[in-house]
């Protein structure tokens, strides 16, 4: 039985600030736009339907006020992660089609659940043209939670989004890999400083993109899983400049073609979040069906015939050996919480009775914890790019 890709809509823009004065970020239209250029149907998808969110209105909010839209954001994570959680128990792998990058706590909250749910840690790749560091530890003020993101998950900011549930933070320091970001990014030395690996644009294209997925497993071995965040800002503005912050220096649609297929190709992935594309910036819709044959040519490895579903497992008695950035203490004022063993991952062959054409896999649900793996697919063509990558 082949793995299924569930397509859910988070158009949420609730953590953008407005483009202009009374007007509303284009973010939200993102997941349409993109179905409108046949996503499901090329990638053979269930429809997981849509998370409306609440309604933008930023009102009177003003510096040092906190987050904006802060509790409708809490809101709108939590049932956010029940629907990503709903589909993983399913045994299919979620594609989250935002919305701005606020939609990372929904999925950071399901992932944590998940890992409680398991006995392990769940980690983080965070494929992004920004670190999204902003907290209030190295800031004047906070405001748009889509620039602070990643903070929030690893558990800097306020409570009522850092620590929904009372879980803080939802990622490990030590178990986020952040991938693209410019090379004088605002925060690198704060996430330094923290114990997160980078990989920024420069050693991403000389490592290359395959290279460089390898290495983020590698990094995130001791978890017994981890969610891919992509923020289509990483690519750079000559070929994508429908984004909210465009920003020189990005990578190409065929490194990122590569990037994600390398990421989804293993049984540890869990699922998959594409952030911050703007359709008021893509008026002849050129954007949206270049990211849609970047996400459907990455996804293929996932889809492909003959994955082989394998299951999270109980770790044993003796957990594995901590990685060495284990040892770097978490940055005050947040309290190092304590590690959690990490569950096996064991591979279970599919019998000849259990395998099923695509078009034949109903919608009956799977065993909660079922994933299912796919072999590599082709190599894209470097020749859709639109920028130099020698």
């Amino acid at each position: 039985m082949m793995r299924r890709i569930a397509v859910l809509d988070a158009p949420t823009n609730l953590g953008l600030r407005p483009p202009t004065a009374g007007s509303v970020p284009g973010c939200g239209k993102a997941p349409g736009a993109l179905r409108d250029h046949g996503l499901l149907a090329r990638l053979r998808a269930r429809d997981a339907g849509c998370l409306t969110p609440a309604r933008y209105d930023p009102g009177d909010w003003r510096p040092g006020d906190g987050v904006c839209h802060a509790p409708e954001i809490s809101a709108y994570s939590m049932a956010l992660a029940d629907r990503i959680g709903a589909i993983i128990d399913r045994g299919e792998f979620p594609l989250v089609l935002g919305g701005d990058c606020s939609v990372l706590l929904g999925s950071a909250l399901a992932m944590h659940r998940l890992g409680e749910a398991v006995g392990g840690r769940i980690g983080l790749v965070f494929v992004d043209g920004h670190s999204d560091f902003r907290h209030p530890g190295n800031a004047s003020y906070v405001g748009a939670a889509a620039g602070e993101d990643l903070a929030l998950v690893t558990g800097r900011g306020q409570p009522d989004l850092a620590a929904i549930e009372g879980r803080r933070p939802y990622f490990r320091d030590v178990d986020v890999v952040v991938l693209g970001i410019r090379a004088q990014d605002e925060y690198r030395l704060d996430l330094q400083a923290a114990g997160i690996t980078t990989r920024p644009v420069p050693a991403l294209r000389a490592e290359g993109a395959a290279r460089t997925a390898q290495w983020a497993h590698e990094q995130l071995v001791d978890c017994a899983g981890y969610w891919v965040h992509i923020d289509v800002d990483v690519l750079d503005p000559a070929v994508m400049p429908a984004v909210d912050a465009p920003d020189p220096g990005g990578i190409a649609f065929a490194e990122l073609e590569i990037l994600l297929a390398g990421l989804v190709d293993t049984p540890h992935c869990l699922g998959v979040e594409l952030t911050v594309f703007d359709p008021d910036y893509d008026p002849d819709g050129a954007y949206a069906a270049e990211i849609v044959n970047t996400v459907v040519a990455g996804l293929a490895p996932v889809v492909a015939p003959g994955a082989v579903p394998p299951r999270l497992l109980p770790a044993g008695p003796v957990a594995p050996a901590p990685r060495a950035a284990d040892s770097r203490p978490e940055p005050e004022p947040l309290p190092a919480p304590a590690a959690v063993p990490a569950p096996a991952v064991a591979v279970e062959p599919i019998g000849p009775d259990q395998t099923a054409a695509d078009d034949d896999l109903g919608d009956d649900p799977l065993p909660p914890g079922l994933l299912r793996r796919a072999p590599a697919g082709d190599e894209p063509d470097p020749a859709r790019s639109g920028i130099d990558i020698a």
